[in-house]
C-alpha cells in the first residue's frame, strides 16, 4: 500500500503543461491526496490521449490557455520542462509566494538511493541507455528514467537506498532541479536552443547539474570538450575525465588507447573492449561509450559487465537507425538531429555518398560548417518544412565556393522530401534524415518525425520489392 505524501495532502497543485512527464506527475500528485489541476495552452482534442491515461483520477483541467487564475490560487505550482519560468503566470505566482517545483526536483527531493545524473547538448539518451545496460548485466538494482522519456515518480515507492538511479536530465529539466545527482555527467555544451537562451545562459543550466554536489560527489566530464571540461574548476567534489582523444591526468579516468577503451582505477589500467566492437556508428558514439564506461566504473560495476554490455548495445530509435534497404540504397533515421553539430556528427559517421535530409524549424543556430560539409560531401541535399528556405539559402551560399556542388532540392513536408531523396540516390548510397531542426513545424516530436519517416521508407522498401519480384517473374 502507498503511504501517501503528507506534504501533497488536501493541498491546491497546478501542473503547468501537460507533457511527455505531465502524466507520471499528474498521477503522483492526485495519488497521494492533492487537488490537482491541469492548466496547458493546447486544447483538449490536442491532448486527448494523455487526458485519458488520467480518466480515473480526480483531475480539473484547464486547457487553451495558461489561466494567472490557475497559477496564483495553487499552494504548489509544478512547471512541466519546457515551459518558461517567463511565462506570467509563473512570475504571478512567483510574486503571490507559491512554490515553484517540477517533476525532476520533487524526484530528487523524494529519491532514497543514489542518482547519476547526464547531460549534455547531444548523446544524452544513449549514453543514459547504455549506462543502463551495464547495470542490467552486473545484476544491480536499479531504474533508469528521466527526460529519456520514463517517468520516475510513479517507481518512487520501489526505491529503496540500494537502487541506483540513472537520470537523463536536460537543460530544462536542470531549470528547476534544485539538487545534484551524486554522479553527475556532462557529456558536451554546444550551441543549441539559441532560439530561448543566450550561449551564456545555456551553458550555465548545463553547469547547474554539479552545482549541488558536496565534496563527497563526482563530476564526469568530457576533457574533449571545451566548455565542458571548463565546469572542472566549479566541481565542488572528485572530477574523473573522459577522452577519446587523449589520455587524462589523474587516477579514475575512461580513453582510447592503441584502438581499444581503457578503464583506470587507482592507477591500475584494464583494456574493456576494441573500438572495432562498438556496435554504434560514428566517433561520437565512441564518446559516448567511454562517458558510459567512466560513470559504470565511478559507480563500481564490474569491467567484464560493462565490456560486455558495450558489446551487446543494440542502438536507441531514431538515433543513426538503419530503417530498410531498397534497391541497393540504406536508409537512416536519425531524427534525434535537432542542431547543426549533431547533423555533422552523422553525416561523419558514412563513408558512402549520402542523400541527406534537413528540415524542420531552425533554432537560430549558426549552419555555415554544415552547409560547407554538405556540399562536400553529399550525394545531394534536400531542404523541407518550415526551415526549408533558409537551409537551402545557406547551402547555396556554401555551393558557390565548390566548383561541383550537389543537387540541392527543397520540399514541402518530410514525405515529399524523402521521395526526392530516393530520385537522387543511387546503388551503394545512404538516404540520411539527419534534420538539423526541430520537428515542431510538422511533428509533436523528433520521435513521431522518425516513426512517419520509418513508414515512408518502409512503404517504399515494400513497393521496390514487389516490383523486383514482379520483374524477376517476367
Amino acid at each position: 500500500m502507498t503511504l501517501k505524501q503528507e506534504f501533497l495532502v488536501g493541498k491546491r497543485v497546478t501542473v503547468l503543461g501537460l507533457g511527455i512527464e505531465g502524466v507520471d506527475l499528474v498521477r503522483y500528485l492526485a495519488s497521494h491526496g492533492a487537488s490537482v489541476t491541469v492548466s496547458d495552452t493546447k486544447s483538449a482534442e490536442a491532448l486527448s490521449s494523455r487526458i485519458r491515461e488520467l480518466d480515473s483520477l480526480p483531475v480539473r483541467f484547464s486547457l487553451g490557455e495558461n489561466r494567472l487564475e490557475d497559477a496564483v490560487s495553487a499552494d504548489l505550482l509544478f512547471v512541466s520542462q519546457g515551459v518558461p519560468l517567463t511565462l506570467p503566470a509563473v512570475r504571478a505566482a512567483q510574486e503571490r509566494g507559491v512554490s515553484i517545483s517540477s517533476m525532476t526536483r520533487l524526484f530528487l527531493e523524494r529519491c532514497t538511493g543514489p542518482v547519476i545524473g547526464v547531460t549534455g547538448s547531444s548523446g544524452k539518451t544513449t549514453t543514459t541507455a547504455l549506462l543502463g545496460a551495464m547495470f542490467a548485466v552486473d545484476g544491480r538494482k536499479h531504474v533508469v528514467g528521466g527526460n529519456i522519456g520514463i517517468g520516475l515518480l510513479g517507481l518512487l515507492d520501489e526505491i529503496t537506498p540500494e537502487t541506483w538511479v540513472v537520470l537523463e536530465l536536460s537543460h530544462s529539466q536542470l531549470e528547476t532541479a534544485g539538487r545534484s545527482p551524486h554522479i553527475a555527467c556532462v557529456l558536451n555544451v554546444t550551441p543549441n536552443h539559441l532560439d530561448r537562451y543566450s550561449w551564456d545562459e545555456y551553458s550555465a543550466l548545463k553547469l547547474r547539474i554539479l552545482q549541488e554536489q558536496s565534496s563527497d560527489d563526482v563530476a564526469v566530464l568530457n576533457l574533449d570538450d571545451e566548455q565542458a571540461s571548463s565546469f572542472a574548476t566549479k566541481a565542488p567534489g572528485r572530477v574523473v575525465w573522459f577522452s577519446a582523444h587523449r589520455v587524462p591526468n589523474g587516477d579514475d579516468a575512461a580513453f582510447v588507447r592503441d584502438g581499444s577503451i581503457v578503464w583506470r582505477a587507482e592507477s591500475v589500467e584494464r583494456e574493456l573492449l576494441s573500438l572495432a566492437e562498438i556496435p554504434l556508428r560514428g566517433d561520437h558514439n565512441v564518446s559516448n561509450v567511454l562517458a558510459a564506461v567512466a560513470l559504470a566504473g565511478v559507480a563500481g560495476l564490474a569491467t567484464d559487465a560493462i565490456a560486455q554490455a558495450v558489446r551487446e548495445f543494440a542502438p536507441v530509435p531514431h538515433r543513426l537507425e538503419l530503417v530498410a534497404q531498397a534497391e541497393d540504397v540504406s536508409y537512416y533515421n536519425d531524427s534525434i538531429a535537432t542542431t547543426p553539430e549533431r547533423t555533422l556528427a552523422g553525416l561523419r559517421s558514412f563513408q558512402s555518398p549520402v542523400v541527406l535530409l534537413l528540415g524542420g524549424r531552425e533554432k537560430q543556430l549558426p549552419l555555415e560548417e554544415l552547409a560547407r560539409e554538405a556540399i562536400e560531401r553529399c550525394r545531394a541535399v534536400v531542404c523541407f518544412g518550415e526551415a526549408g528556405a533558409l537551409l537551402e539559402e545557406a547551402l547555396r551560399s556554401a555551393a558557390k565556393a565548390s566548383s561541383q556542388p550537389p543537387p540541392i532540392e527543397r520540399a514541402g513536408m518530410l514525405a515529399e522530401a524523402v521521395n526526392m531523396a530516393q530520385r537522387q540516390a543511387r546503388a551503394g548510397d545512404v538516404v540520411l534524415l539527419s534534420p538539423a531542426c526541430t520537428s515542431y513545424d510538422e511533428f509533436e516530436s523528433f520521435e513521431e518525425r522518425g516513426e512517419e519517416f520509418r513508414r515512408i521508407v518502409r512503404r517504399l522498401a515494400s513497393l521496390a520489392s514487389k516490383e523486383g519480384e514482379s520483374h524477376r517473374r517476367r
